[in-house]
């Protein structure tokens, strides 16, 4: 092989690992972790938003937990603190509702396209190719997050 064709695909060779290495992620949770929506492709991404001081919004909590933990393999649920709640005071508010699941440390109303909630609690769902599908306003359960899944993915199937 030539010198300069070295030269040249040792550059690529250099060029694409930098880039490989700097993907860019769309948030960070509160334990400190960055992902991509686009990580979530083939799967369901759940959007809750909560506040401290909202009665549903505690009571949903456990369900929520619950939903996260049968569904881990088909379904990416992230939380939202309505309230911007960050640090310490964001840390101890997810202690005292026990989350289980990760927070989002800012709310990706803007960057994923849609209106942020005026009513607490809502749940957002996008289907497995990021189109979102459903907003869920009240608290949730396991089966009612089941049957929206269920019902949504059957609507998805006989789309055109």
């Amino acid at each position: 092989m030539k010198p300069i064709l070295k030269t040249q695909l040792l550059l690529c060779l250099v060029v694409s690992l930098l880039f490989s290495g700097c993907s860019k992620s769309d948030y960070q949770t509160a334990t400190g972790d960055k992902g991509s929506f686009a990580d979530a492709h083939g799967k369901w991404l759940l959007i809750n938003y909560w506040a401290q001081w909202c009665k549903p919004c505690v009571e949903e909590m456990p369900e929520l937990n619950r939903f996260q933990q049968q569904h881990k393999d088909q379904v990416v649920l992230l939380a939202v603190n309505y309230d911007g709640a960050q640090g310490d005071s964001l840390q101890q508010q997810i202690a005292k509702l026990k989350i289980e699941f990760p927070v989002l440390l800012a709310d990706p109303a803007q960057l994923l396209g849609y209106q942020r909630p005026d009513a607490l609690p809502t749940t957002l769902v996008f289907d497995p190719q990021g189109k979102l599908r459903q907003t869920l306003q009240g608290p949730q359960t396991v089966a009612s997050l089941t049957a929206v899944i269920s019902s949504t993915a059957a609507s998805v199937e006989n789309e055109p």
